[in-house]
């Protein structure tokens, strides 16, 4: 593999609220001013104006990715603080209400609006995605076939949206739910070569059914922009920290595959149907009530899949030079998920006398507070 292999880029949505009352707030045009000239082409408005999008610059490690993702979340936390506001790393907002949401004047999110019609209304959602790079495009259709297995495994940690509309779930993640409505999402398809991907994909761009794969959202794709495999099934999370692990298992998972296949070796690739499984468990429960081994034939603990997982990519993550950020995989499953956190403050608050309004806030507040925590 060539010196770019395995660089990191990440990207994180967020959400703006009013730091007093928790409900969510439209980026003024001046916060967006602030953040571009301190960040330079690094922030970027998203689909609704309450919302706003950071990206990494191509980092070498996690510890690149560190340094660059807690500057950009310091840097919009410490411009939106000027206008009342703070920034929440969260799927979905706890409480609000998408429908007097607006989206942002900009004509790709116009065209959208157009063509996806009252779906994309209620994409009150925020996700993160991790890229990693591999420069060969074979190798890169290879990876993403094998790669699928694991994003079950990458949505349980990552779950942070319990709360629509003010009501809970019952899901880890609703937010799947609400973006899996939209065309050309899910676990992405079996490709067996590079050409065959773009025959498929090249059939709508020909037709005018999309402009680009931009407008392809599966939960792993090759980006259209640089040459990484995109993992795009996270939720967003609100501790920085965890990020970065879950970047880092990705990172290792990606090398982890590579490395078997240099020794003729390669991991198994399951059916669709039996990956949708876990992804809807991953989606339902987090990281309580364990995955589907397919080797063992059972369900398993989730905790028992990562500590295995851990173990299996150690080397991988040793020449990464990210071992402690994968061992912190394990703060997750022993402190909960932020859907869990964010239950346990919600139960709390009601012990404690409060009305489930005043809970709800008390969530946005942890939230925020959370943001905070490792910058």
């Amino acid at each position: 593999m060539t010196e770019d292999a395995y660089t990191l880029g990440i990207e994180e949505e967020y959400l703006l609220v009013d730091k007093e009352t928790g409900n969510l707030a439209e980026a003024p045009e001046a916060l967006m001013e602030a953040c571009s000239s301190k960040l330079e082409g690094q922030v970027s408005p998203e689909f609704l104006q309450c919302q706003i999008e950071i990206g990494t610059t191509v980092c070498a490690d996690i510890d690149a990715a560190r340094s660059d993702l807690k500057h950009l979340r310091s840097t919009v936390a410490a411009c939106a603080g000027e206008f009342g506001l703070a920034p929440i790393a969260v799927s979905c907002h706890p409480f609000a209400d998408w429908k007097v949401q607006h989206h942002t004047d900009k004509d790709r999110y116009n065209q959208l609006a157009q063509d996806l019609g009252g779906v994309v209304r209620r994409m009150l959602i925020c996700g993160m995605h991790v890229h990693v790079g591999i420069p060969d495009d074979e190798m890169r259709l290879d990876l993403m076939r094998q790669l699928t297995y694991f994003l079950p495994h990458l949505l349980a940690l990552s779950a942070s949206s319990p709360y629509w509309q003010g009501v809970d779930t019952g899901l880890a993640s609703y937010r799947l739910t609400v973006f899996d409505n939209l065309p050309r999402t899910g676990l992405p398809p079996v490709f067996h070569s590079w050409a065959e991907y773009e025959r498929a994909t090249g059939t709508l761009i020909e037709l005018g059914l999309i402009e680009d794969t931009t407008k392809i959202w599966w939960d792993l794709r090759p980006s259209h922009r640089f040459p990484t495999l995109e993992t795009r099934i996270c939720d967003v999370g609100p501790r920085l920290e965890h990020t970065l692990a879950l970047a880092a298992l990705i990172q290792c998972l990606t090398r982890m595959l590579v490395r078997l296949r240099q020794q003729n070796l390669r991991w198994r690739v399951y059916d669709r149907f039996l990956v949708n499984e876990n992804r809807w468990r991953a989606q339902r429960y987090g990281v309580t009530e364990g995955l589907i081994d397919f080797g063992r034939g059972k369900i398993t603990p989730v905790g028992e899949l990562i500590d295995e997982l851990i173990e299996i990519l150690t080397e991988d993550a040793e020449a990464l030079g990210c071992l402690p950020d994968l061992l912190r995989l394990r703060e997750i499953i022993e402190g909960g998920t932020s859907s869990e956190r964010q239950r346990g403050i919600y139960a709390g608050a009601r012990t404690a006398g409060k009305g489930h309004d005043a809970a709800m806030r008390d969530v946005v507040a942890h939230l925020i507070e959370e943001f905070h925590a490792d910058l």
